[in-house]
């Protein structure tokens, strides 16, 4: 079995959110037994943030990072101040925040009240990008989007690197559930099974053909 999905815990409840000019999604994700949240890249709209998890009755105390682009970290401090939320991004990205975070290690489970994820480390759209997946669905960041994939011609863009992570989420199982860090597609989410037939980036067969199309489109 892929090590990845190995003795997942039980997964949180997931609220899908798209905020800002950019067409950025946020999730809440949250445990319906005891209240506890985490959001996923909080960068606009905070105050929506907050009034949404306020009408699920939850309670914020994790903030998950899945890259540092200004569009997908603006809000952190704002949250943070709001609600004393604890900040997980992988090390190489630390750098950005003032405040303290949290290491996050490949594979690495995080607790969201008695659910949880793991965390997987898909660089190549950034240095430290990290995807973060439950059992049952994955949120990707711009690693993976619906029909599309991140650019690399950015500071610390690596399409190598970029199509590793690609190949590491293509042997998940199909029935994973693709929750994107834009509303860049046809539907704003998908599966693994569906973006393997249909997403371009993830049908090549080499990482030539990989490197061709992704450096010949510098949009998702």
């Amino acid at each position: 079995m892929n090590n990845d999905v190995v003795a997942l815990p039980a997964p949180p409840e997931v609220l899908q959110i798209e905020v800002g000019l950019l067409q950025n999604f946020c999730e809440i994700l949250y445990c319906p037994d005891t209240g506890e949240a985490a959001v996923v890249d909080p960068a606009w709209e905070v105050d929506r943030l907050l009034r949404e998890a306020e009408k699920l009755r939850v309670r914020i105390n994790k903030v998950l990072v899945t890259h540092t682009h200004h569009d997908h970290i603006e809000g952190v401090g704002e949250l943070v101040a709001a609600t004393g939320a604890e900040v997980f991004v992988h090390p190489n990205e630390a750098a950005v925040f003032d405040g303290p975070t949290t290491a996050v290690a490949d594979r690495q489970n995080i607790a969201i009240g008695r659910r949880g994820l793991r965390a997987l480390a898909t660089f190549g759209h950034t240095v430290g990008g990290t995807c973060f997946i439950a059992d049952g669905y994955i949120v990707t960041g711009d690693v993976l989007f619906v029909g599309g994939c991140g650019r690399t011609d950015f500071p610390g863009g690596n399409t190598a690197a970029l199509w590793a992570s690609l190949q590491r989420l293509a042997a998940l199982p199909e029935e994973i559930r693709v929750y994107p860090g834009h509303n860049y597609g046809p539907t704003p989410t998908s599966t693994m099974g569906r973006e393997l037939l249909e997403n371009p980036y993830l049908r090549c067969q080499t990482f030539d053909d990989f490197r061709q199309l992704r450096e010949r489109k510098r949009k998702p």
